[in-house]
């Protein structure tokens, strides 16, 4: 009611279930968690707008308006129109990006009147804007797809993440920084699973040897005396002849 505008009906029901959404996950190096991942949707009381008021305190301190550049004009090509820092734009900031830049819901087209229409746009630290998606549910799902690598954003713009995110894609996300690797064949991507192998016991089962029967002593004696009487039987016999 304040900004005179009416949320998108998929950003309305988030906020429904939701105010608002914040997610952290660490790494562990040398045994001690490091922060690596975040994932924040600003809740409705931080839902601020950009732009109108100045950053000083000072009367004649300058604003965002005052920074619109009309020579960067829309309408190149096939890409977006972009987003205004004055009147003719309404922009909220969605998430702070730990201070990388910010994703913004843009009403684009604010007069005479607010359009329903809106889009998601990333605003880098230089104040450049980047196209992301037409609607907050697409961002929705390119937040949970980048798991919140820090700077993921700038995988959508023609400079690209910092060497030293890209490091983290490379661990977590290959794919998304390297996408050369979706011109190769989809067989290298596939988990090859033999069940055969997975399901096979490790331990495998002794194979016990048959002992041969024990004899008891008496037999063994007798056996003993049987053979020497045929031994000598057998020499008395070879000494007659």
């Amino acid at each position: 009611q304040k900004n005179s505008c009416v949320l998108p009906e998929d950003l309305k029901n988030f906020y429904l279930m939701t105010d608002g959404f914040q997610m952290t996950w660490s790494v562990k190096t040398d045994d001690t968690p490091m922060p690596l991942g975040s994932m924040v949707i600003n809740s409705v009381s931080k839902l601020c707008r950009l732009g109108g008021s100045s950053m000083y305190t000072l009367p004649s301190a300058p604003t965002l308006a005052d920074l619109e550049d009309d020579t960067d004009e829309e309408g190149n090509g096939d890409k977006p129109e972009k987003p205004h820092f004055d009147s003719r734009s309404l922009i909220f900031e969605l998430d702070p990006c730990n201070g990388n830049g910010k994703v913004c819901l843009v009403y684009k087209h604010a007069e005479p009147v607010v359009s329903p229409d809106t889009e998601i746009w990333f605003l880098d630290r230089a104040l450049y804007w980047h196209f992301l998606t037409k609607t907050f549910t697409a961002y929705y799902r390119l937040l949970i797809t980048h798991l919140g690598l820090p700077q993921w954003q700038y995988a959508f713009t023609s400079y690209g993440v910092s060497p030293q995110a890209k490091q983290w894609f490379n661990m977590y996300k290959p794919i998304t920084i390297n996408t050369a690797l979706l011109s190769e064949e989809a067989d290298c991507f596939v988990n090859k699973l033999d069940p055969n192998k997975v399901f096979k016991s490790k331990n495998k089962t002794p194979v016990l040897k048959k002992k041969p029967p024990s004899q008891p002593p008496g037999s063994q004696k007798s056996h003993t005396s049987i053979t020497s009487a045929k031994t000598f039987s057998l020499a008395g016999n070879s000494s007659r002849k």
